[in-house]
């Protein structure tokens, strides 16, 4: 095959080595870093999810010295029982990652053709954007993001920002920091009162006023509230029209979001901290959320990803993508979003991270143009 690089065999590739570096970034951080290398001098990168440690990926250092890299499917089948939900999940996402790296350079073949092709030659982001206390500078701060070239914009807004003000949140005094941290949604006993919801309202109307009602707009951090404070925020957002409202209770309590999704005018996502497709098939069999929303270095890399979206296509259920690493799950992510037919966007939580695209190197600069990556 005159497209195989030719400093390769594939057929006597051997993974030789498993290595790892942390990089601290602002925002969510840390990001372990993990190489494999081969007996050929080929190698790959992966990334473990921000805020998980190296050890998800290294612990399965031992499995892998002297497989195939380009085993990939096998490998994934080997390591997929040391992966579990959110951050537990990284270390075989990261692994499963770097192999893909490697079969693309073995090949000299981009992976999403590998996937099966490209659905679209450009893959949008969309962005967070800093909160505040203050209504009318998170509207300018919106301003400013748009005026980057930002095409699609989330908000996060939660009872935090009004929870001090009398008569706006109801919840019992004294709960723990563990509580707090901790505690599903429903065990609360936290509810919005209507004057919260019309201080909330007045949030989303001046970012709204800021970058109008043309631009897709979706938001975050709801809070730990109950379900009907939920459905009630959701109608209340409906003059707003939201793309989404993410993770309003945990993922698990699928007849709980189906009750909230079946209530709320606003759509629901949920699916950053999923790792089985099972799970995934649950929420879009039933029609739980109205979207999805994995993370790729938690839902099993790019391929299980991908059968994802598949997956979800099948039930009329549109797929965004959760993302806060590095260029390198970044571009794990593209490839991935690149050959998915329901894909609507990428996250980027490093807009205003000078350094970030200088973290790796060989990509045309900068990795993200217009709001494309």
């Amino acid at each position: 095959m005159k497209s195989v690089n030719p400093n390769s065999s594939p057929s006597t590739l051997k993974i030789t080595d498993m290595r790892y570096s942390i990089i601290v970034k602002p925002g969510p951080s840390p990001c372990p870093i993990i190489r494999i290398d081969t007996n050929q001098g080929v190698y790959g990168l992966g990334e473990v999810r921000d805020g998980a440690g190296y050890q998800y990926a290294m612990l399965l250092k031992n499995r892998l010295v002297g497989e195939n890299p380009l085993k990939i499917d096998y490998l994934f089948q080997k390591i997929q029982q040391f992966g579990g939900i959110s951050r537990q999940a990284g270390g075989v996402c990261a692994i499963e990652m770097a192999l893909w790296d490697i079969a693309g350079k073995v090949y000299n073949c981009p992976v999403y053709q590998m996937l099966g092709g490209q659905w679209r030659d450009k893959v949008r982001i969309y962005a967070d954007t800093t909160e505040s206390d203050d209504p009318a500078e998170y509207g300018r701060r919106a301003k400013d993001r748009k005026a980057m070239g930002i095409t699609w914009m989330k908000m996060d807004l939660g009872i935090n920002v009004i929870e001090n003000t009398p008569g706006m949140v109801m919840k019992p005094a004294g709960q723990s920091n563990w509580e707090l941290r901790e505690e599903p949604h429903p065990f609360m006993a936290t509810e919005v009162t209507d004057k919260g919801i019309d201080r909330l309202c007045e949030y989303v109307a001046a970012v709204r006023e800021n970058i109008g009602y043309d631009m897709p707009l979706s938001m975050d951090h709801l809070g730990h509230i109950g379900v009907k404070s939920v459905i009630r925020l959701g109608r209340a957002y409906e003059k707003f029209n939201l793309e989404w409202i993410e993770d309003v209770i945990p993922w698990q309590y699928t007849d709980l979001l189906k009750e909230i999704t079946d209530a709320s005018p606003t759509p629901t996502i949920t699916g950053e901290d999923i790792y089985e497709v099972a799970d995934f098939e649950k929420l879009c069999s039933v029609h739980a959320v109205d979207k999805i929303h994995p993370d790729l270095a938690t839902s099993g890399g790019i391929l299980r990803t991908h059968k994802i979206g598949d997956m979800a296509f099948g039930y009329g259920v549109p797929m965004a993508m959760h993302f806060a690493g590095t260029p390198v799950s970044c571009m794990a992510n593209v490839h991935c979003a690149a050959a998915t037919r329901n894909f609507l966007a990428l996250e980027n939580h490093s807009l205003d991270v000078p350094f970030w695209q200088d973290l790796v190197n060989g990509l045309e600069k900068p990795i993200i143009q217009q709001v494309f990556s």
